[in-house]
C-alpha cells in the first residue's frame, strides 16, 4: 500500500515537522490496540512510573521489536511503514514502541525535549527518524495531549540538560524560552484512532492530566536503515522489518505477546548522560 499522505500533507511534515492523520486506525482496530495495552501481561509486567518535577507519574512501557502481537502488527502494517519510508526517503526499520498512560488527575508531565536529543546518544548519526503517536483515547489539552513546536526540526539538535532530582533530560530551558517565543506551539488534539507523525528533532512536551479523562497513547518509531546505530549495545540497532498487510490487525484479533519476549521489553527508560548547562538570558 502506498503512503496514506497527500502531497500537501507530505509538504506539511517537511515544513512543520509534524502532520496529523485523522482516522489512520478505524474504531475496531483502535479498540483492539487499546484492549491489548490494557490486558497484555507483557506490557503490564513492564510498566514503569516516570515521575515529573511535581511527583506526578506517567506510566510507560517500552519495547524495541515489533513482533506478532496485534500491536506489533500495527507497527509493521503497510500503511504505517510505507508512510514512514516516504517521509524519511528510504527503507526503515522499527526503532522502538511505547505505551504512555496518563491516568485521570494524576498523570504526569513531560518537559520540552527532542527524541533525537536522546537517540543521538544511541549512536544514530543522522536525524533520519520519526514517530507515530496513536491516540487510544481522546487526547486534548486538559488531559495532557502532546504539544509540538511548529518548524522546530529546522533548528537542528538542541543541547539537552539534566533536571535536578529527576531521571530525565530536557531541551536547554534557557534556549527554549526564545524558541517558544518565536515559534507556534501546536496541541495535537486527537480523537481515538487519529495519529500525529513528527520528526525526531521536533520539540515536544505534554502537561499533567488534570482532567477526569485518562490519556493513553501508543507510539511507534522508525529509523532509516542506512542510519543504523553505530552503537550496538542499546538493542535498537537494525533488525529487518517484515511488513504485513493492513488487514493483519483485524485478522489477529486480540493477539497478545507470546511470553517469549520477542518484543525485547525494557526495564527502564534510556536517559543519556549529559553535562549540566548554566542558565543564560
Amino acid at each position: 500500500m502506498p503512503s496514506v499522505l497527500t502531497p500537501d500533507q507530505v509538504d506539511q511534515f517537511h515544513r512543520d515537522g509534524l502532520v496529523v492523520v485523522r482516522g489512520l486506525f478505524d474504531a475496531e482496530e483502535t479498540a483492539l490496540l487499546r484492549r491489548a495495552m490494557e490486558v497484555d501481561p507483557a506490557i503490564r509486567g513492564h510498566i514503569i512510573d516516570r515521575l515529573d518535577a511535581q511527583g506526578a507519574a506517567t506510566k510507560i512501557a517500552l519495547w524495541n521489536r515489533a513482533g506478532d502481537s496485534v500491536y506489533g502488527l500495527a507497527a509493521r502494517c503497510e500503511r504505517v511503514v510505507d508512510t514512514a519510508e516516504q517521509l524519511l526517503g528510504g527503507p526503515v526499520y522499527h526503532y522502538q514502541s511505547k505505551l504512555t498512560a496518563k491516568e485521570p488527575r494524576v498523570g504526569g508531565a513531560w518537559e520540552w525535549h527532542q527524541d533525537y536529543g536522546y537517540w543521538y546518544h544511541n549512536g544514530c548519526l543522522r536525524p533520519d527518524m520519526l514517530s507515530f503517536q496513536l491516540a487510544l483515547d481522546k487526547s486534548f489539552l486538559e488531559n495532557g495531549c502532546l504539544e509540538l513546536v511548529k518548524g522546530s526540526h529546522h533548528l537542528g539538535r538542541i543541547d539537552h540538560v539534566p533536571v535536578p532530582g529527576e531521571a530525565q533530560v530536557v531541551a536547554d530551558p534557557a534556549r527554549m524560552k526564545h524558541i517558544t517565543a518565536r515559534n507556534e506551539v501546536i496541541p495535537a488534539e486527537l480523537e481515538a484512532g487519529d495519529v500525529v507523525i513528527f520528526h525526531c528533532n521536533t520539540l515536544h512536551r505534554s502537561a499533567q492530566n488534570r482532567s477526569e479523562h485518562r490519556r493513553w497513547t501508543f507510539l511507534f518509531c522508525y529509523n532509516r536503515v542506512d542510519n543504523d546505530t553505530v552503537i550496538k549495545d542499546d538493542d535498537r540497532y537494525y533488525v529487518k522489518l517484515e511488513k504485513v498487510p493492513d488487514s493483519a490487525i483485524k485478522a489477529a484479533g486480540l493477539k497478545l505477546a507470546d511470553g517469549r519476549d520477542n518484543e525485547h521489553f525494557t526495564s527502564k527508560p534510556f536517559v543519556p548522560k549529559v553535562a549540566e548547562k548554566a542558565d543564560a538570558d
